[in-house]
């Protein structure tokens, strides 16, 4: 370990609205200011930790993975306005991969079992998860720190004292920072203070918020966006200095001049900490098979039943394709996948819930097909498996299924059910600040007019099919430009919004995506609770990565539909009709088609389907199948030819 001092208090854009050091710009700098270690201590959640992490490998840092978690006044299930409204901070280091997984379960059991205001935990839950952790006393919104601020040393010296039994000798450190706050050096007095009674280590932290000195007015503006003020309100949350930055390691000396010891100690830790994250294990649920059953001779055996009910007597090039398939499923370790996704169709059809056809590469699997997954037989249409699944591409599968949009939860509390709630959850989205919001929202904060705002941000030029910045769109607006150019107070709102644009603002869930484990989702992973729901605080991309089984289980309003008219049907004119086993040859429904009748037709309502459909005039399925993979970005220009040729195939 090369160098003189470690951040080990750092806030980035997953402190949602209150940190504005972005990952991607974070390593650069602390390699350009000679560190090689910086931890990550956003607020009550690790929301940032994979992106974190893997950065860092790239920049050839050395990651520190952490949490400034909230610990509650009293217990973590007290929810008194009066008492429990208010927590404090505390820093948690993972040292080891052991308190890495200690670390993820206490952010999940502050918010699943904490939750009020903040996500919170307690001295009790810290006590059982405390091992391979080290703590920091955190900044002045800290337990001791708040209580010598308040006057009341004896009690922080207790709570210290507490601290200390809890993480252990050595793994406890009173934090000191420099700020310019004066709260902050009756604090430092207090510390330094127990310190020496206690013996108990300190250690320089700067509780960074942002990149650069310069960049303390995006973060006052980016408080103002999360508290709804604007940088005119006397009342408004802030800091009362600019020195919530990475500085440098010579700023810090300079600091601390006094206090070797505690940059020392900042050194010493990150030495300390040393977590690995692993990525491509699969982690794969394990599926019950009657009697113990061999899984894959469970899932040869259904197979083989599926064979028999959708060809008959099959002939041998079917039964090669089935076996080839089955060989490749078992060799690349997805029977239990198989399993899982068939026993929930399985339910859903058993429970008369609709069920799509099958949707995506999984079409293209015979054995998906025989097992009911899909009603698309693959050899019908000539559909690669190896598109689904490649043995010479390791990839996890992926089955998009779609549901009655109305019972789709039936389905997913089937599996909750069947697998247990500790093991299944949805999967958190981050909305972020795109151009024309940030644009927005910037402008109320700085207390620039509405209209005027409004203006600006109609500058911005869309641009279909590609990701526009605030960079960009200087380019391609000359208004836009002009106005930057000569109108300072655009200009800063331009250059704040530029700082701030695709910023985390607020977490959602995914739509569809469900997540399935085989132990226990906190051994992997940290949750939290939103809306109800047990919702991942990783993304969905980093969850694969991470090897963890995904599932979309997509609600489509369509197959209510479909469900409403055949109910209506017999009904009404007594007559039961098998979705799955309609013909597919009606001339009468191309023709509808053809005459733009599309309204209500699943991925053909939009104006320029329905036109390219009129002038395409299909006239079966197979026509269907082409206009819809033709139009989308790219194949889209070869929609003249396809359909010159359609009308005259001698056509060139």
């Amino acid at each position: 370990m090369v160098g003189k001092f470690v951040h080990l208090h750092v806030h980035t854009e997953y402190s949602l609205l209150d940190g504005a050091n972005r990952i991607k710009d974070l390593f650069p700098r602390v390699k350009e200011l000679g560190m090689d270690s910086v931890a990550i201590t956003d607020h009550g959640a690790m929301y940032g930790v994979v992106e974190f992490y893997q950065q860092a490998q790239k920049a050839g840092v050395k990651p520190i993975l952490g949490c400034e978690v909230y610990v509650a006044a009293r217990s973590r299930f007290d929810r008194d306005p009066r008492q429990d409204s208010r927590s404090y901070h505390l820093i948690l280091l993972a040292e080891t991969d052991e308190g890495y997984h200690n670390l993820m379960k206490l952010v999940s059991i502050g918010s699943v079992e904490g939750f009020y205001f903040k996500p919170r935990v307690d001295h009790e839950v810290l006590k059982q998860y405390a091992k391979g952790i080290i703590a920091l006393s955190a900044c002045l919104g800290g337990e001791i720190p708040n209580h010598i601020i308040n006057g009341d040393y004896e009690t922080a010296k207790a709570i210290a004292i507490e601290y200390e039994e809890i993480f252990g000798k050595g793994n406890f450190f009173l934090e000191l920072q420099s700020n310019g706050i004066e709260e902050q050096a009756i604090a430092n007095q207090g510390l330094i203070k127990l310190h020496n009674e206690l013996g108990i280590p300190l250690v320089a932290t700067n509780d960074a918020h942002y990149l650069r000195k310069q960049d303390a007015k995006a973060q006052e503006i980016l408080m103002c966006i999360q508290t709804g003020k604007r940088i005119s309100d006397e009342d408004r949350m802030r800091f009362s200095t600019d020195e919530f930055y990475i500085k440098s390691p010579e700023e810090m000396e300079a600091n601390f001049s006094h206090f070797p010891e505690a940059l020392e100690n900042t050194v010493k830790i990150a030495e300390r900490c040393n977590v690995t994250l692993e990525f491509g294990n699969t982690i794969l649920p394990e599926f019950k098979t009657p009697n113990d059953m061999d899984h894959y001779a469970y899932l040869k055996q259904e197979c083989y039943k599926g064979l028999k009910k959708r060809y008959g007597d099959a002939n041998q090039e079917t039964i090669d394709r089935l076996e080839y398939e089955l060989s490749v499923i078992q060799r690349m370790g997805y029977v239990d996948y198989f399993l899982i996704v068939w026993d929930f169709i399985k339910y859903a059809k058993d429970h008369g819930i609709m069920v799509g056809p099958g949707r995506g590469s999984g079409a293209g699997s015979v054995a998906a097909y025989c097992l009911g997954i899909t009603n698309i037989d693959s050899l019908k249409y000539n559909l690669l498996f190896e598109r689904f699944l490649n043995p010479e591409r390791i990839s996890m599968p992926d089955f998009d299924v779609d549901f009655c949009i109305e019972r789709r939860q039936e389905v997913i509390d089937y599996v909750v059910e069947k697998y247990g709630a500790d093991k299944v959850s949805q999967i958190i989205t981050f909305g972020t600040l795109q151009p024309r919001a940030a644009v927005k929202d910037v402008g109320r904060a700085l207390d620039i007019p509405f209209a005027e705002v409004n203006a600006i941000a109609q500058m911005i030029p869309n641009a279909p099919g590609k990701p526009i910045t605030l960079e960009s769109a200087l380019e391609l607006s000359p208004d836009l430009k002009a106005r930057y150019v000569q109108d300072e107070k655009v200009k800063e709102l331009i250059d704040i919004a530029s700082q701030l644009e695709g910023n985390p603002r607020h977490t959602s869930t995914h739509a569809a995506g469900v997540i399935i484990s085989k132990n226990p989702l906190t051994e992997y992973i940290p949750v939290q609770k939103t809306d109800g729901n047990i919702v991942t605080q990783f993304t969905m991309v980093q969850l694969e990565q991470l090897g963890l089984l995904k599932v979309d289980f997509l609600g489509l309003r369509t197959l209510t539909v479909i469900r409403d008219a055949l109910y209506l049907i017999a009904q009404n004119y007594g007559k039961q009709i098998d979705i799955d086993t309609i013909d597919f040859d009606d001339k009468a429904v191309y023709r509808m088609i053809a005459d733009g009748k599309t309204e209500g037709v699943f991925q053909m309502e939009s104006a320029g389907m329905t036109n390219f459909m009129k002038e395409f005039e299909p006239d079966c399925l197979e026509d269907i199948i082409a206009g819809i993979a033709l139009y989308r970005p790219g194949p889209m220009d070869q929609i003249p030819t396809y359909v010159a040729n359609k009308k005259n195939p001698g056509h060139v």
